[in-house]
């Protein structure tokens, strides 16, 4: 198979391109907060983000559902660098069960 090099070059390109496009920090964090390392991690400094869920059939569903809620809002707010909950700090959570399901109120500063 005879190689073209344009196509060559276009493929080389896209593969150093596409993991950095993954990642989509809109810069307003640092802009607006102060940010401070922790570890490995970049933090927010004293910046808290929540995220809430209702109704849900299970504490584990409330707590997902919750979950999303908080990564939902930071990625809108921040960029998906920002929203993973696993990397975020000062974590809390609060679960409750009514007749109408399973609720949680979650907060936590984000980091990256």
């Amino acid at each position: 198979m005879k190689w073209n090099l344009p196509f060559v070059l276009c493929i080389a390109v896209a593969t150093l391109v596409a993991p950095a496009a993954r990642a989509d920090d809109n810069g307003l964090a640092g802009a607006i907060h102060t940010l401070k390392r922790e570890g490995r991690k970049l933090c927010m400094d004293g910046h808290f983000h929540s995220g809430t869920s209702a109704g849900m059939p299970s504490k584990v569903a409330a707590m997902k559902d919750a979950v999303a809620s908080w990564s939902s809002f930071t990625t809108f707010e921040y960029g998906t660098d920002w929203a993973s909950w696993n990397k975020a700090a000062n974590k809390s959570a609060s679960c409750t069960q009514s007749g109408s399901g399973w609720a949680c109120d979650i907060e936590a500063r984000p980091c990256k």
